[in-house]
């Protein structure tokens, strides 16, 4: 087999993709109700890779889980600048609890078996995932004041203790937040990221690819105009409130120009768009409907706009139409109106705040019209707006390099930190000026999928090879123990989180879980098996939080060892 080992070292980009497919690949299958994901069986097929001798730049690593972490934070910062506050300290205790329960876990396997404390921080860095007790433990180890031959011995031990111990670190949390957490509360976490996000949609129904409504609330009828109908287009309209437009009118096989005025004559056809309840309930009074022809078809435009006029910020619907002329808006019609990606209800109190998207529907020209006074349209677009987003991705890094030293402690936030953080802010910006930070839902989608299973292919790439050599060599008694500290602190913050902290809906609180561990590879299969954004946001803090307090314990395991 030296030839595909020869291969390989001559484009290891090969083996990332070998990963990828036959991870997904093994991941579709299921047996019973378990299901290993695209993730972890990336993983674990990347391992079987690795035993070629196979490695991947680590860069290439922390470039792919920035794709990943700013794409899930960029789609996710409206909703999670909006949670912050009280409403967040669920979150915040459970982070605690996680870090607390692994540390104790940690110190009490390490004095049980006699571990020493490079081993015992080793198993924590990889049986919790998180690297950079690596770096916290190595120093605290160097200011024990110990000989530098015993220093580097223990300071190797880390070492040593990760690469057994990583691995199923990053595996055994996809096992308890993708399937013994549905299993503890009974629920899916997709019928529960459905639920939350109906919640969230205020009833409001979203359409899938493809899908439309059987009963659209916006209809065109065409009327042929009787004896007793002949009136104005204006008075027309005005029935039912002005809820009504007369679109188009032919008279005699051909179409007159439409005008307020225009006296509608016996024999008329006209074209009424409106409200579908309104036009079937006042339709009789304009005369027998008719089948229409080709040249009454008419095309609709449906446009979402960001209210950024003056006169329309902080004032309620009711007191903006009456502000708003008939005449500006005429032939226009609004479906609908949302706050930081989270649909509002329409009602004459509701408030209407600057940055406000309102989506409405008329003609082309009608609908310019009032786009051009309301504020700016956003434009579909298949395009990404790589200025924005690449700075975006620029400065998450850049934060990422930071650190920040609490004594001896260093405390950063990381490549992938840095870039979560940046992606909810310009994610934020984005709602700000709508003409700026465009990502198309299948690029973000890419960048999500792509991301994260590239980096835990990585992963096992590099990992896979010296972590199963160490255990042939270590006995399998050290990679037991890093299984313990894995699932242990989690069932426990799992069951502290449904019985204490009374989480009900289980997609919030797989995100929130596998936030507390900084469980990436975790959190994109809870993602996945939700198929929507409802995990990110506790995800998001409970991520940022797991990030200082597991990165503390790098010292308190040397302590107490």
């Amino acid at each position: 087999m030296t030839w595909i080992s020869h291969i390989l070292s001559q484009s290891p980009e090969i083996a990332l993709f070998l990963s990828l497919a036959g991870g997904y690949w093994l991941g579709n299958f299921r047996f019973g109700k378990f299901q290993l994901g695209g993730v972890a069986g990336s993983l674990l097929v990347a391992v079987i890779i690795s035993q070629f001798g196979v490695t991947v730049d680590n860069g290439v690593k922390s470039l792919l889980f920035a794709l990943f972490i700013y794409a899930v934070g960029f789609e996710s910062g409206p909703q999670f600048f909006r949670s912050l506050g009280r409403q967040s300290l669920r979150e915040i205790v459970l982070a605690a609890f996680l870090a607390i329960s692994g540390l104790v876990t940690v110190v009490v396997l390490a004095r049980m078996f006699g571990l020493d404390k490079g081993l015992a921080a080793g198993v924590a860095a990889g049986g919790l995932t998180q690297s950079a007790i690596i770096g916290t433990a190595g120093s605290a180890i160097e200011k024990l004041g110990l000989a530098a031959e015993e220093v580097q011995r223990l300071q190797g031990n880390v070492a040593v203790g990760y690469a057994v111990t990583y691995i199923f670190g990053s595996f055994g949390a996809i096992l308890v937040c993708v399937n013994i957490l549905p299993w503890l509360t009974g629920r899916a976490i997709r019928d529960d990221a459905l639920e939350a996000e109906a919640a969230m949609l205020a009833g409001a129904k979203v359409y899938g690819p493809g899908e439309e409504a059987a009963l659209p609330s916006l209809v065109g009828r065409v009327f042929k105009v009787g004896q007793g109908g002949m009136r104005s287009v204006a008075e027309l309209e005005g029935v039912g409130d002005h809820n009504l437009t007369v679109e188009k009118v032919m008279r005699d096989g051909k179409l007159v120009q439409v005008d307020p005025a225009l006296q509608l004559q016996s024999g008329d056809e006209i074209l009424v768009v409106g409200r579908r309840d309104k036009v079937v309930a006042l339709g009789p009074q304009f005369g027998t409907e008719v089948l229409p022809t080709p040249e009454m078809e008419l095309v609709l435009l449906t446009r979402d706009v960001a209210i950024t006029a003056p006169e329309l910020r902080n004032k309620t619907v009711s007191e903006i139409q009456k502000t708003i002329s008939p005449n500006l808006r005429h032939g226009v019609y609004v479906l609908a109106l949302s706050r930081a990606g989270v649909p509002v209800k329409l009602a004459d109190t509701t408030m209407v705040m600057s940055g406000d998207v309102v989506t409405v529907r008329g003609t082309v020209n009608d609908v310019n019209r009032v786009a051009k006074a309301v504020g700016t349209t956003i434009v579909p677009s298949d395009k990404t707006d790589w200025i924005f987003h690449g700075l975006g991705i620029a400065c998450g890094l850049l934060v990422g390099l930071i650190v920040l030293r609490i004594g001896s402690v260093p405390l950063t936030l990381g490549s992938g930190g840095g870039a979560l953080l940046s992606g909810l802010i310009f994610g934020w910006l984005r709602t700000k000026n709508y003409a700026r930070g465009n990502l198309p839902t299948p690029a973000s989608t890419l960048l999500r999928d792509l991301g994260l299973a590239g980096f835990v292919a990585v992963v096992g790439l590099n990992s896979g090879l010296q972590a199963v050599t160490t255990i042939r060599e270590s006995g399998i008694q050290l990679f037991l123990i890093g299984v313990v500290v894995t699932m242990l602190p989690l069932i426990l913050t799992m069951l502290f989180g449904r019985y204490v902290l009374r989480y009900e809906n289980t997609a919030i609180f797989a995100g929130a879980l596998s936030g507390t561990r900084s469980a990436n590879p975790a959190f994109g299969e809870v993602l996945e098996k939700a198929g929507n954004s409802v995990p990110t946001t506790p995800f998001a803090i409970t991520y940022a939080l797991a990030n200082v307090f597991l990165t503390l314990l790098g010292p308190l395991i040397v302590a107490f060892t």
